[in-house]
C-alpha cells in the first residue's frame, strides 16, 4: 500500500507575543525587587527593557542564581506551581520596565488562544534543555571551563555583535557570575584576568566585549 505524506505546517517556534494582549507595564530601578518569598507574585512577566536576575537562595544562605532575562524574554513561570513556586526572587540588574500577566488571566487567554499554551510549552522545553546543558557542565567541566561556557552562553542572548566579530554585553560583576557558574566571586575574579591576558575578553564597569569564536576554540582545545 502507498504511503501517503501528509503535509505539517511550519508552526515552530511559535511566537507568544503574536498571541499575547498587551497588558499593564510595571517599572523597576536597578536593584529594586520585582517579586520574592516576602513579596510573593502570581503572575507571569515579560521584559519590555532592561534586565531581571531571578535567583533563588542555597541551604546555605548563598545566592543561586537561575538566570538572566532581557528583552522579549519571560520569566516569573514558578508563579503556576502556587506556593511550591515562591522561594525565588526577581530583581533588576539595571532600569527595567516588564509587562505582567496573572495566571488566572493567563489561563484565560490560552483558552481563546491555544497556541499560546504552545508557545510557553516551548519555551519552558528550550530552558530545560538548557538547564540540561548547565547541569552536565557542572558535573563535568572545571571552574574554568564552566565560566567561559557562561560567558559565551550570555553573548549570544544578552550580546550585540560588532565588526570585528565580537560581541559586546551589559556589564555582569564577579558577584554574578560567582553565583551563576557556583563558586566564589575572587575565583571568577582570578579567570577573568586570565582570560583577559590571554585575548579572549575585555571587560569594565561599562561592559564585557568577548571573542566568542577564540573562547570557542579554546574549549575545543580543552576538550581534546
Amino acid at each position: 500500500m502507498a504511503t501517503t505524506l501528509v503535509a505539517v505546517p511550519e508552526r515552530y517556534p511559535e511566537d507568544p507575543l503574536a498571541h499575547l494582549p498587551c497588558s499593564r507595564i510595571w517599572e523597576y530601578g536597578k536593584g529594586q525587587v520585582i517579586y520574592n518569598q516576602h513579596q510573593p507574585s502570581s503572575s507571569i512577566y515579560l521584559v519590555i527593557d532592561g534586565a531581571v536576575k531571578v535567583c533563588r537562595t542555597a541551604d546555605d544562605g548563598r545566592q543561586v542564581i537561575v538566570d538572566i532575562y532581557h528583552t522579549d524574554e519571560f520569566f516569573g513561570e514558578c508563579a503556576l506551581l502556587g506556593a511550591t513556586g515562591r522561594d525565588e526572587q526577581a530583581v533588576a540588574l539595571k532600569n527595567t520596565r516588564v509587562m505582567s500577566w496573572t495566571c488566572p488571566e493567563l489561563e484565560e487567554i490560552v483558552m481563546r488562544r491555544p497556541r499560546l499554551a504552545v508557545a510557553l510549552l516551548q519555551i519552558l522545553i528550550q530552558r530545560s534543555i538548557e538547564f540540561e546543558q548547565r547541569i552536565e557542565s557542572l558535573s563535568l567541566d572545571n571552574i574554568e571551563r564552566r565560566l567561559a561556557r557562561t560567558l559565551i552562553r550570555f553573548s549570544e542572548r544578552l550580546g550585540q555583535k560588532a565588526e570585528d566579530g565580537s560581541v559586546e554585553m551589559m556589564a555582569l560583576t564577579h558577584e554574578l557570575l560567582s553565583q551563576y557558574v557556583g563558586t566564589s566571586r575572587e575565583i571568577i575574579t582570578h579567570y577573568m584576568n586570565q582570560f583577559r591576558r590571554g585575548g579572549y575578553l575585555r571587560y569594565s564597569r561599562k561592559g564585557i566585549l568577548l571573542y566568542g569564536d577564540a573562547m570557542r576554540d579554546w574549549l575545543r582545545q580543552q576538550a581534546a
